[in-house]
């Protein structure tokens, strides 16, 4: 499944990423792709907001590669930036899934195989505070409630 999205600010991205996050079940991965700027941490910010994690207390995790926020679910937000492909195996990335959280994987791009059953975001710049947005829909989506097979927002 498929969406193609457009917001022109920051807080248009993050509302439809809080959107995004409301939706997902325990143990979803969300993989972000874009360029330096894009807008990967302000999407992530949007999705703590919509699991009843503060955003404010997001912020791009580049150094200490993994941070954990807590609210009604548990957010794992992950920087792959400064990270070489050998040493992305150590983090144990597929290990997140079972601890319940929803795991935000920002420069997914680094990883040496794909993970199984993530979501994919890729964030396009397109100028200003515009993006386009592209959610390919993995299978930890909480079905809608007519059990379709839309995306949910």
């Amino acid at each position: 499944m498929h969406g193609v999205f457009s917001t022109n600010s920051e807080e248009d991205t993050a509302r439809l990423a809080a959107r995004f996050a409301s939706a997902l079940a325990p143990g979803a991965i969300v993989l972000l792709t874009g360029d330096l700027g894009a807008g990967k941490t302000v999407f992530v910010r949007g999705m703590a907001a919509g699991i009843g994690v503060d955003p404010d207390e997001v912020s791009s995790p580049t150094f200490t590669l993994i941070q954990e926020y807590r609210g009604r679910s548990t957010l794992f937000h992950v920087d792959l930036y400064r990270i070489e492909g050998g040493e992305v195996d150590d983090l144990g990335l597929e290990e997140l899934t079972t601890a319940g959280g929803i795991a935000a994987i920002e420069w997914a791009e680094k990883l040496p195989r794909p993970l199984p059953g993530a979501i994919s975001v890729t964030i396009l710049d397109q100028g200003d505070d515009r993006r386009k947005i592209e959610i390919e829909k993995g299978p930890r989506v909480r079905p809608t409630p007519t059990g379709s097979s839309a995306l949910p927002w």
